[in-house]
């Protein structure tokens, strides 16, 4: 691994504090390898960007998947997990999803999370979109996020975990061999810490979350501006498959000018025998798939969008009138308060619903241990690409992969300590340059990053559409590096400026991809490259960056990803940009 030596411009940091390991994010990826690392006697820190419940976690609705009803089993999991991963998920790391899985879920019900029970007093089971059998496992109707994410935070408390809440990672520290070293922050608001500071240690688990903010209309908290992803690729990380980013189907159309995060509409709505219908009230689902509207992800949003393009119409609808105002209120009364606020009353309405950004299949490339290409620096959860999701992530598969590789991390973190005795090891991060090293946006540049993406490589994208996304995202770019190169201006550093900058990063990343897979698999939509190829695109694309800051992309030779620690480098095939 080759550092770039990029880095945010921002002040040297004013304090630093020491540790075994610093957890960035306080999802449910981050908090379990947070609470696993202190359970195994390694000093911890965790450090998040709001407050410890504010992130990803608690806005998911539907469950968490694992094989833990009667009859089911981890071989079927894992079944419905390759078909709609649609060929480039790893098995392996599938199979240890799902086998480690039911385990996990148990630990989580003993760390304090209540899931809500059957008539029986068993886990209540229901079914989403690619799954063949109930293995939903929900708390609160559709509050499974909420719960676990408070199971979680009154664990971490409990145990009395170092955290910095408000804080803004900016970028990896390393020593003089290239191995972690830490990280530099900006804490936002008065207290302890204040304004840019480190956090010393020689490991770091990046846990923080998607970057669905890129786009315009999202389901993601306005937090998930994609600031793992950016940091890793400053610090010489490998990135993959970040082409396929997962358009949830159903999400609470407000209008085609609404922008930042939209209402969700669980999958969970759909499982329980709602029914995707135009405004004629005609089910066009029925006959494009076995399952309907219970097809993977990416098929029913595509069913849904080119529903909206015959009929020019700007959304569909839900239709569950059926299921009784009982139902809704008691199954899924999050939903049912947010649909309300909005004036809409699904009791006696169908649900307007469009696709909206939802989830980065790909990210951080990490080996089945959670360990990227930068020694010392580990990535878990919507952050993080194991290879579990493929081309396209299986409802509910989210929160048990977060479990699963967050404490398979901790376990790997553990075991090195022990053998290479890291305990007492201070690490010395390289002197910290005064020359800004990456130009900054201004914030406005957000919005102009936004609205490029969501014309140019949203749910349906072309040669065109990318090719002129590429362009505009380039003259941003182009604009704030001949700034600083020319004068030494940037824009002024905080918040708003880094976010902006780190959502430039992995905007022009995701549009590098998308223009070189030249089909249609999974999520990835090309409408000039409409089929599947296997022949040529049965593999998968990584890219990292450079000293000049533009991105170097590559596809290994198969669909299996190569190690991300070899002497020797498996072999790709290099592409030109």
């Amino acid at each position: 691994m080759t550092s770039t030596g990029i880095r945010l411009h921002a002040p040297a940091p004013g304090w630093s504090i020491a540790a075994d390991v610093v957890v960035v994010g306080s999802g449910v990826a981050g908090l379990t390898a947070a609470l696993r690392c202190e359970a195994a006697g390694l000093d911890t820190v965790v450090v998040t960007k709001a407050r410890l419940d504010d992130g990803s976690t608690r806005w998911a609705q539907g469950g968490v998947a694992a094989a833990l009803g009667e009859g089911d089993t981890p071989g079927q999991h894992l079944d419905d997990t390759l078909v709609a991963g649609a060929g480039l998920c790893d098995e392996e790391a599938v199979r240890i999803l799902v086998t480690e899985g039911p385990d996990a879920v148990r630990r989580l019900i003993d760390t304090g999370a209540h899931f809500d029970e059957s008539s029986e007093g068993g886990l209540a089971l229901t079914r989403e979109g690619g799954h063949h059998r109930r293995r939903i496992a929900h708390a609160g109707g559709d509050a499974t996020g909420a719960e676990i994410s408070r199971a979680l935070v009154e664990a971490v408390r409990a145990r009395g975990l170092r955290t910095i809440e408000n804080a803004l990672v900016l970028d990896l520290l390393t020593d003089a061999d290239g191995r972690t070293a830490g990280v530099s922050l900006h804490v936002m608001g008065e207290g302890q810490h204040d304004g840019v500071g480190a956090v010393h240690a020689p490991t770091v688990v990046l846990a923080t979350g998607g970057m669905g903010q890129v786009f315009s209309a999202t389901t993601n908290p306005s937090v998930s501006t994609g600031d793992g992803v950016a940091l890793a690729l400053r610090a010489g990380a490998e990135v993959s498959d970040l082409e396929f980013v997962q358009f949830h189907p159903t999400v609470l159309f407000l209008g085609p000018d609404a922008e930042g995060q939209q209402p969700l509409v669980s999958e969970a709505v759909r499982g329980e025998g709602a029914h995707l219908v135009d405004a004629d009230g005609v089910r066009f689902m029925v006959g494009q798939h076995e399952l309907a509207e219970l097809a993977p992800r990416d098929i029913v949003a595509k069913g849904i969008l080119r529903r909206m393009l015959e009929q020019d119409a700007e959304h569909m609808f839900l239709d569950a009138r059926h299921f009784g105002a009982e139902m809704w209120e008691q199954r899924f009364p999050t939903i049912l308060a947010a649909c309300r606020a909005h004036g809409i009353d699904p009791v006696t309405d169908p649900i307007p619903i469009a696709p909206a950004a939802h989830y980065a299949s790909g990210g951080v490339r990490t080996d089945s241990h959670g360990r990227t290409t930068v020694p010392g620096l580990y990535a878990c959860g919507e952050v993080a690409c194991t290879g579990v999701h493929g081309a396209n992530r299986l409802a509910s598969n989210s929160l048990l992969e977060g479990l699963v590789y967050a404490e398979r991390i901790a376990a790997d973190i553990a075991r090195e300590r022990s053998d290479s005795g890291l305990h007492a090891r201070v690490p010395q991060p390289v002197p910290y340059s005064e020359q800004p090293a990456h130009p900054l946006l201004a914030p406005e540049a957000r919005f102009a990053i936004q609205r490029i993406m969501s014309e140019g490589a949203g749910v349906l994208r072309s040669a065109e559409s990318l090719a002129r996304a590429a362009d505009q995202l380039e003259q941003l770019h182009a604009e704030a590096r001949g700034a600083l190169d020319e004068n030494g201006k940037t824009a002024e550093p905080g918040v708003d400026t880094w976010e902006a900058t780190n959502l430039l990063c992995v905007a022009r990343v995701l549009v590098a991809a998308a223009r070189l897979r030249e089909e249609t698999r999974g999520c990835h939509w090309r409408e000039d490259r409409p089929e599947r190829d296997d022949t040529d695109w049965r593999r998968h694309i990584v890219v990292r960056l450079n000293p000049d800051r533009t991105p170097t992309v590559d596809t290994t030779e198969t669909a299996l990803f190569p190690p991300t620690r070899s002497e020797a480098p498996a072999p790709r095939r290099p592409q030109e940009q």
